[in-house]
Protein backbone atom coordinates (compact mmCIF):
# COMPACT_ATOMS: atom_id res chain seq x y z
CA UNK A 1 0.00 0.00 0.00
CA UNK A 2 1.41 3.38 -1.00
CA UNK A 3 0.66 6.36 1.23
CA UNK A 4 0.47 10.04 0.39
CA UNK A 5 3.55 11.99 1.41
CA UNK A 6 3.37 14.65 4.12
CA UNK A 7 3.56 17.30 1.39
CA UNK A 8 0.64 15.69 -0.48
CA UNK A 9 -1.40 15.46 2.73
CA UNK A 10 -0.79 19.11 3.57
CA UNK A 11 -1.67 20.16 0.02
CA UNK A 12 -5.13 18.60 0.38
CA UNK A 13 -6.07 21.35 2.85
CA UNK A 14 -7.53 19.41 5.77
CA UNK A 15 -9.35 21.34 8.50
CA UNK A 16 -6.70 19.85 10.81
CA UNK A 17 -4.11 17.15 10.35
CA UNK A 18 -2.27 15.37 13.15
CA UNK A 19 1.19 13.84 13.19
CA UNK A 20 2.02 10.50 11.61
CA UNK A 21 -1.20 10.33 9.58
CA UNK A 22 -1.23 7.73 6.80
CA UNK A 23 -3.68 7.93 3.90
CA UNK A 24 -3.51 5.57 0.94
CA UNK A 25 -2.96 7.11 -2.45
CA UNK A 26 -5.97 5.01 -3.53
CA UNK A 27 -8.36 6.57 -0.99
CA UNK A 28 -10.84 9.25 -2.12
CA UNK A 29 -11.04 12.28 0.15
CA UNK A 30 -13.80 14.81 -0.62
CA UNK A 31 -14.25 18.15 1.18
CA UNK A 32 -10.90 17.90 3.03
CA UNK A 33 -11.48 21.41 4.43
CA UNK A 34 -14.26 19.83 6.56
CA UNK A 35 -12.17 16.85 7.72
CA UNK A 36 -10.02 16.68 10.86
CA UNK A 37 -7.65 13.78 11.47
CA UNK A 38 -5.81 13.13 14.74
CA UNK A 39 -2.32 11.78 15.35
CA UNK A 40 -1.36 8.26 14.26
CA UNK A 41 -4.53 7.55 12.30
CA UNK A 42 -4.72 5.68 9.00
CA UNK A 43 -7.08 5.46 6.01
CA UNK A 44 -6.47 2.53 3.66
CA UNK A 45 -7.07 1.68 -0.02
CA UNK A 46 -10.41 2.31 -1.74
CA UNK A 47 -11.98 4.23 1.15
CA UNK A 48 -14.21 7.24 0.60
CA UNK A 49 -14.29 9.94 3.27
CA UNK A 50 -16.50 12.95 2.58
CA UNK A 51 -18.32 15.82 4.24
CA UNK A 52 -17.94 16.83 7.88
CA UNK A 53 -15.75 14.14 9.46
CA UNK A 54 -13.65 14.22 12.61
CA UNK A 55 -11.24 11.32 13.15
CA UNK A 56 -9.46 11.02 16.49
CA UNK A 57 -6.03 9.61 17.33
CA UNK A 58 -5.09 6.00 16.60
CA UNK A 59 -8.11 5.40 14.38
CA UNK A 60 -7.89 2.88 11.55
CA UNK A 61 -10.23 2.92 8.57
CA UNK A 62 -9.44 -0.27 6.69
CA UNK A 63 -9.93 -0.88 2.94
CA UNK A 64 -13.21 -0.22 1.14
CA UNK A 65 -14.93 1.80 3.88
CA UNK A 66 -17.34 4.68 3.28
CA UNK A 67 -17.54 7.50 5.84
CA UNK A 68 -20.19 9.88 4.47
CA UNK A 69 -20.30 12.80 6.90
CA UNK A 70 -22.45 15.02 4.71
CA UNK A 71 -23.85 18.10 6.44
CA UNK A 72 -24.48 16.74 9.99
CA UNK A 73 -21.09 15.06 10.37
CA UNK A 74 -19.48 11.90 11.65
CA UNK A 75 -17.08 11.73 14.61
CA UNK A 76 -14.71 8.87 15.36
CA UNK A 77 -13.15 9.35 18.78
CA UNK A 78 -9.72 7.93 19.69
CA UNK A 79 -8.93 4.24 19.08
CA UNK A 80 -11.83 3.53 16.70
CA UNK A 81 -11.52 0.81 14.07
CA UNK A 82 -13.63 0.28 10.96
CA UNK A 83 -13.08 -3.18 9.46
CA UNK A 84 -13.24 -3.87 5.72
CA UNK A 85 -16.26 -2.47 3.90
CA UNK A 86 -17.93 -0.59 6.78
CA UNK A 87 -20.38 2.13 5.74
CA UNK A 88 -21.39 5.07 7.94
CA UNK A 89 -24.07 7.54 6.85
CA UNK A 90 -25.20 10.81 8.44
CA UNK A 91 -27.90 11.41 5.82
CA UNK A 92 -30.49 9.24 4.14
CA UNK A 93 -33.43 9.59 1.80
CA UNK A 94 -36.97 8.64 2.81
CA UNK A 95 -37.56 5.26 1.15
CA UNK A 96 -41.30 5.09 1.94
CA UNK A 97 -42.39 6.42 -1.44
CA UNK A 98 -43.91 9.57 0.09
CA UNK A 99 -41.22 11.67 -1.55
CA UNK A 100 -38.70 11.39 -4.34
CA UNK A 101 -35.17 10.15 -3.70
CA UNK A 102 -31.57 10.50 -4.97
CA UNK A 103 -29.08 13.31 -5.06
CA UNK A 104 -30.18 14.56 -8.48
CA UNK A 105 -33.62 15.61 -7.19
CA UNK A 106 -34.12 19.10 -5.65
CA UNK A 107 -34.63 19.09 -1.87
CA UNK A 108 -38.19 20.43 -2.13
CA UNK A 109 -39.25 17.06 -3.59
CA UNK A 110 -37.49 15.00 -0.91
CA UNK A 111 -37.69 14.21 2.79
CA UNK A 112 -34.12 13.53 3.87
CA UNK A 113 -32.99 12.46 7.32
CA UNK A 114 -29.98 14.45 8.56
CA UNK A 115 -28.45 13.37 11.89
CA UNK A 116 -24.86 13.27 13.17
CA UNK A 117 -23.13 9.98 13.97
CA UNK A 118 -20.70 9.42 16.85
CA UNK A 119 -18.38 6.47 17.39
CA UNK A 120 -17.05 6.92 20.93
CA UNK A 121 -13.62 5.81 22.14
CA UNK A 122 -12.51 2.23 21.70
CA UNK A 123 -15.30 1.17 19.34
CA UNK A 124 -14.83 -1.37 16.59
CA UNK A 125 -17.19 -1.99 13.69
CA UNK A 126 -16.96 -5.39 11.98
CA UNK A 127 -16.57 -6.05 8.26
CA UNK A 128 -19.49 -5.05 6.08
CA UNK A 129 -21.51 -3.46 8.89
CA UNK A 130 -23.58 -0.32 8.28
CA UNK A 131 -24.20 2.55 10.73
CA UNK A 132 -27.23 4.73 9.97
CA UNK A 133 -27.84 8.46 10.64
CA UNK A 134 -28.28 9.59 14.24
CA UNK A 135 -26.55 6.60 15.82
CA UNK A 136 -24.15 6.92 18.73
CA UNK A 137 -21.94 3.91 19.34
CA UNK A 138 -21.18 4.33 23.02
CA UNK A 139 -17.69 3.87 24.42
CA UNK A 140 -16.18 0.43 24.01
CA UNK A 141 -18.87 -1.06 21.78
CA UNK A 142 -18.15 -3.75 19.23
CA UNK A 143 -20.42 -4.24 16.23
CA UNK A 144 -20.42 -7.64 14.54
CA UNK A 145 -19.73 -8.17 10.86
CA UNK A 146 -22.64 -7.49 8.48
CA UNK A 147 -24.73 -5.85 11.22
CA UNK A 148 -27.07 -2.92 10.62
CA UNK A 149 -27.02 -0.36 13.42
CA UNK A 150 -30.16 1.81 13.38
CA UNK A 151 -30.28 2.82 17.08
CA UNK A 152 -27.73 4.12 19.55
CA UNK A 153 -25.97 1.66 21.84
CA UNK A 154 -25.09 1.44 25.52
CA UNK A 155 -21.40 1.40 26.59
CA UNK A 156 -19.25 -1.72 26.45
CA UNK A 157 -21.63 -3.97 24.56
CA UNK A 158 -21.26 -6.35 21.66
CA UNK A 159 -24.00 -5.73 19.09
CA UNK A 160 -24.91 -8.00 16.16
CA UNK A 161 -27.69 -8.60 13.67
CA UNK A 162 -30.11 -6.81 11.36
CA UNK A 163 -31.10 -4.65 13.10
CA UNK A 164 -28.26 -4.85 15.61
CA UNK A 165 -29.12 -5.85 19.17
CA UNK A 166 -26.94 -6.20 22.23
CA UNK A 167 -25.61 -9.75 22.41
CA UNK A 168 -23.49 -9.45 25.57
CA UNK A 169 -21.09 -7.25 27.50
CA UNK A 170 -17.65 -6.50 26.11
CA UNK A 171 -14.63 -6.84 28.37
CA UNK A 172 -12.85 -3.67 29.48
CA UNK A 173 -9.40 -5.27 29.78
CA UNK A 174 -8.28 -3.22 26.80
CA UNK A 175 -8.41 -0.03 28.90
CA UNK A 176 -5.40 -1.19 30.95
CA UNK A 177 -3.65 -2.15 27.71
CA UNK A 178 -4.43 1.30 26.29
CA UNK A 179 -2.73 2.95 29.28
CA UNK A 180 0.30 0.67 28.97
CA UNK A 181 0.49 1.33 25.22
CA UNK A 182 0.34 5.11 25.72
CA UNK A 183 3.04 5.02 28.44
CA UNK A 184 5.35 2.94 26.24
CA UNK A 185 4.59 4.94 23.10
CA UNK A 186 5.23 8.25 24.87
CA UNK A 187 8.56 6.91 26.19
CA UNK A 188 9.53 5.82 22.67
CA UNK A 189 8.72 9.29 21.33
CA UNK A 190 11.13 11.10 23.68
Amino acid sequence: MAYLTQTQLEALGFKSLGKNVRISDKAAIYNPDQISIGDNSRIDDFCIVSGRVSIGCYCHITPMCLVAGGIPGITLEDFCTLAYGVKIFSQSDDYSGSTMVNSLIPKKFKNELFAPVLLARQTIVGAGATIMPGVTLAEGCAVGAMSLVTKSTQPWGIYTGIPANRLKDRKRDLLALEQQFLREHNNDSI
